[in-house]
């Protein structure tokens, strides 16, 4: 016969787990939460258990030798996934402590089975197993009695059609060595790091039979609403909007907001681009930057900020303030500690599906970079790479603020070698000029596009910024340097 056996996907009820998963958890599959204490199984387990379980397929917690479960459901309660409602006719938890502590496994085995037969569910837990473990070594049977009752009991549980949770305080040596990972469908392994001051937590999907996974480590949070996963690709049904999205993005080009500066990038900025606007502290990048989402609520455009230095209540910029108070503009929440750039990217993406955003600004560079957990600035550059293409194939137009220290005679364009990323870069200068420090602007790069290399002189106003016609004085230092960085490294020579 052709015909295949259908693997029915349960959603899991953590958000960004699916997505791991390739669409849900495998109806009927044995599966191990493992990880070191305080990594967050217990949590991750009940999040699932109440967001599965329902009267037509009803939860069995079976607790060993950790917590009472009165003990344990009184933390539990705390989450916002926590149902009392579901509690006796949907989920029913069974302390199987004595019968673990006396040594027979045909007696908590004949328990597990007799709770089963008469509650008849679909989904079985049993936390912590590593007690159950524990106590066949205590007892001297050794691996292979318990390896021969966890075979027992994964038969019997499929015999009954329950999809099954086995939990354990396991470390990623044991794998190799404990014989209960080789009978297991699924393996969810969580773990925890410390980095200087910085708690990281991490997930990865080690094994899942008959589906394909998103490999790797990925980040997770534990918040008031459970466990939240940051997959380090993006969630399901991104892709195919990007795809129908990109088709269009760069067929028409977008204003800048600021006058002249249109211009000077050969008719405005393409859609779908990427946009590095660099310069010194005190220069109007974020000004140029509220400009770009200010023209594009002009012309009926949602835009998304993501403000790692001040937020939109807290910068002096009422205009940004007023974008977001009227729902032009969307604002990701960049408060928490030890961020990590998968973590920001899902926020940005939902907030791009939900608003139907076509701007984006990260504002700035520097300040996300100092929001990472130390851990995750070590491949800054390369988050960041992954950031942009992923923005940028869902046909967004991205904008992003670098800090530059000003040394005049030194040329840059970011701190992190970033400027190979991007398809345009903006860069602002103070120069000396006529006894007074003057603020320039010039466009450096614009993919495909015949875009202005002169330098412009620009104010910052009560109206913004102000970019002001090519000046004589400016022609005479520019003769001779017809590349961009050569005119900019010689308008700005000054002090050392």
């Amino acid at each position: 016969m052709s015909d295949k056996v259908v693997i029915r996907r349960i959603p899991t009820g953590v958000a960004g787990l699916d997505s791991l998963l390739g669409g849900g958890l495998a109806e009927f599959s044995f599966n191990i939460v493992a990880g070191a204490p305080g990594s967050g199984k217990t949590t991750l387990a009940h999040q699932m258990m109440f967001a599965m379980a329902s009267p037509q397929r009803r939860a069995l917690f079976f607790t060993v030798l950790g917590e009472p479960s009165l003990k344990m459901l009184r933390y539990q309660q705390q989450y916002n996934f926590f149902d009392t409602a579901k509690l006796d006719d949907s989920i029913r938890f069974i302390n199987l402590g004595d019968e673990v502590m006396n040594g027979d496994f045909d007696l908590v085995l004949e328990r597990i089975v007799d709770e089963v037969e008469r509650f008849e569910p679909g989904l079985v837990f049993v936390d912590s197993f590593r007690s159950v473990a524990q106590a066949a070594k205590d007892s001297g049977k050794g691996g292979a009695v318990l390896q021969d009752f966890v075979q027992r009991l994964g038969m019997f549980l499929t015999s009954w059609q329950a999809t099954t949770f086995l939990i354990g305080e396991y470390m990623a040596i044991d794998n190799e060595v404990n014989p209960v990972f080789t009978i297991a469908d699924g393996i969810f392994l969580l773990m925890q790091s410390l980095h200087r001051n910085s708690m990281v937590r991490k997930i990865q999907v080690a094994k899942s039979r008959g589906q394909a996974t998103v490999a790797g480590l990925h980040t997770f949070r534990i918040n008031d609403d459970g466990v939240q996963v940051f997959p380090r690709t993006l969630p399901v049904g991104v892709a195919k909007t990007g795809d129908h999205r990109q088709v269009n993005a760069r067929t028409h080009l977008l204003g800048i907001g600021t006058p002249m500066l249109d211009e000077m990038l050969g008719g405005g900025l393409p859609a779908g681009y990427s946009l590095l606007v660099a310069g010194p502290s005190g220069s109007g990048k974020s000004l140029l930057a509220t400009a770009f989402l200010a023209e594009g609520a002009r012309v009926g455009e949602k835009g998304v900020v993501a403000a790692f230095e001040k937020s939109p209540g807290q910068t002096h910029n009422p205009l940004l303030q007023k974008l977001v108070l009227d729902g032009h503009v969307g604002v990701v929440d960049t408060r928490a500690l030890d961020l990590s750039i998968d973590e920001t990217l899902y926020a940005l993406t939902e907030m791009i599906q939900s608003t139907g955003a076509t701007r984006v600004v990260i504002d700035s560079l520097s300040g996300f970079e100092l929001a990472l957990a130390p851990t995750f600035r070590e491949d800054f550059r390369e988050s960041l790479h992954r950031m942009v293409a992923v923005l940028t194939s869902m046909g967004t137009t991205v904008l992003m603020v670098s800090e530059l220290e000003d040394r005049y005679g030194d040329l840059r364009f970011s701190p992190y070698g970033a400027a190979f990323l991007t398809d345009a870069i903006i860069v602002q200068r103070y120069v000396e000029l006529q006894g007074g420090l003057k603020r320039v602007m010039a466009v450096v790069k614009v993919r495909n596009s015949a875009h202005s290399h002169a330098l412009r002189l620009y104010d910052i106003t009560d109206e913004g910024i102000v970019i002001g016609e090519p000046r004589p004085e400016m022609e005479a230092l520019l003769t001779g340097h017809p590349r961009p960085a050569a005119l900019l490294s010689l308008v700005s020579r000054g002090p050392s």
